[in-house]
C-alpha cells in the first residue's frame, strides 16, 4: 500500500512539472526577448497581467456585429495592419480604465493600427452609449456582440480569460496573443510590442 501511495505521489509530481513546461518556457523566452532575441515578443506586462502568447496562432473570423446606432457590420482583420480586439462589459471596473486608453492609442496611431472594441454583457445599445458617454472613448470603434458572433468565437479563438481582454492580431491576420486588465498600451512597453509585430509581416 505505501509503495502504490508513493508511485501515485511520483506520478503526480511528473505531471505537475509537465503542467509547469509551457510556462517555464514562456518565462525563460521572455528573458531571453530582453537579451536581444528578435522573435521573441518584447515582454509587456501591467499590473499581474503579462501578454501571453497563444499558439496554434489561428486566423481572426470575420464577426457580425452591431455598431452602437444599430447596424449590422462585419468586422475583420486588414491585411498588413496591427488589430487590437478588446472585449468589455458595462459591468466591469476595469474597462471604465481601458478604453480611453485605447481610444488615445488608435488616435493617435490611426494609420498604423485598427481596434475593435466589442460590448459582451448586453445587446440594449442606449445601456452601451450611456455607459461608455462617461468616458473619453469618443473615436474608438465600439460594437455589440448583438448575434452571438463574439461569443462564439470566444470558445476557440478569443477565450475570455478576463474582462477586460485584448488579443494582438499581427499583420498577416492571425491571433498572436492576449493581455488582461487595463493594459498600458502607450507605455514604452507596449509601443515595443506593436513595434515587434508590424516588423514580423
Amino acid at each position: 500500500m505505501r509503495e502504490t501511495t508513493r508511485a501515485h505521489r511520483a506520478a503526480l509530481s511528473r505531471r505537475s512539472l509537465l503542467m509547469a513546461a509551457p510556462a517555464l518556457l514562456v518565462a525563460t523566452r521572455a528573458s531571453l526577448a530582453q537579451g536581444g532575441d528578435t522573435t521573441w515578443p518584447p515582454v509587456f506586462e501591467t499590473g499581474r497581467s503579462q501578454f501571453t502568447l497563444v499558439r496554434p496562432r489561428v486566423v481572426m473570423p470575420v464577426l457580425r456585429l452591431q455598431d452602437l446606432h444599430g447596424k449590422d457590420v462585419a468586422v475583420a482583420a486588414k491585411p498588413g495592419r496591427i488589430t487590437l480586439v478588446n472585449f468589455w462589459a458595462t459591468w466591469c471596473a476595469a474597462c471604465r480604465l481601458d478604453l480611453p486608453v485605447l481610444a488615445s492609442l488608435v488616435g493617435s496611431q490611426r494609420d498604423q493600427l485598427d481596434i475593435v472594441a466589442v460590448c459582451t454583457d448586453t445587446k440594449d445599445l442606449r445601456k452601451v452609449r450611456a455607459f461608455l458617454g462617461g468616458l473619453a472613448a469618443q473615436n474608438l470603434a465600439c460594437y455589440v456582440d448583438a448575434y452571438g458572433a463574439a461569443a462564439e468565437s470566444s470558445a476557440s479563438v478569443f477565450p475570455l480569460v478576463g474582462m477586460p481582454i485584448t488579443y494582438l492580431v499581427g499583420t498577416g491576420n492571425r491571433v498572436e496573443g492576449y493581455i488582461t486588465g487595463a493594459a498600458e498600451w502607450l507605455s514604452p512597453a507596449g509601443a515595443r510590442l506593436l513595434q515587434f509585430y508590424r516588423e514580423q509581416g
